[in-house]
């Protein structure tokens, strides 16, 4: 397995090794040993959730009050969909920044992120599912969002899906409605550091 530090501190992403033949193919999508060593921290597993999304779904930013705080490693069964992590922890010095991975049913990437980081996904085929495993029980009271468009983060959404064709955005109205990073009422310091989608793939409009 692949493992790799994205550009916000705290997340990481995870590459299997795919082994095939003629019967199919395996991977280890997760081994406790490899994932300690690198995060230096276990996991703890207290919900698994699945969702399934059309092409331009937007879910998200989402995050968890912390604390308690929750973590996920996040995953693509089928599609794929844009994997979008952002800074929110208070007085971090790289609040606000955020970073990206392709997740899809091909590379089967997974993605940790950390208690304190926001959480998007952008479905970029239709019938995309994911499946993140978490930390923490659902729990209303500490759920909050931030608006994945606003212009002070600035994600790079792509404007082209899997199959080339134009992406129209669909969003809840509680995540449409969500605060911009400017209106949070936690501390900063630092400044933000962007980075653009598309480190891999060519789906991906302007890169």
């Amino acid at each position: 397995m692949r493992i790799r530090e994205l550009a916000v501190p705290g997340a990481w992403e995870f590459t299997p090794t795919m082994r095939g033949d003629e019967r199919g193919a395996f991977a280890e999508m997760f081994k406790a040993s490899e994932f300690e060593k690198a995060v230096g921290r276990p996991f703890d597993l207290l919900q698994i959730n699945t969702s399934t999304s059309g092409a331009g779904v937007l879910r998200g930013i989402h995050y968890t009050e912390d604390p308690p705080g929750q973590a996920k490693y996040v995953t693509c069964t089928s599609g794929a969909f844009v994997d979008v992590v952002v800074d929110l922890r208070p007085g971090s010095p790289t609040f606000g920044a955020w970073d990206s991975v392709i997740i899809d049913d091909v590379d089967r990437r997974w993605v940790f992120l950390s208690e304190g980081l926001g959480h998007a996904l952008l479905s970029l085929a239709d019938a995309s599912t994911v499946t993140y495993l978490c930390s923490l029980e659902y729990s209303p009271e500490f759920d909050h969002e931030v608006d994945a468009l606003d212009p002070d983060i600035g994600i790079a959404w792509p404007a082209t899906g899997r199959d080339g064709q134009s992406l129209h955005l669909l969003r809840s109205p509680k995540d449409a409605a969500a605060p911009r990073l400017r209106d949070l009422a936690v501390p900063r310091r630092g400044t933000r550091h962007r980075r653009r989608i598309g480190h891999r793939h060519s789906l991906i409009d302007g890169t």
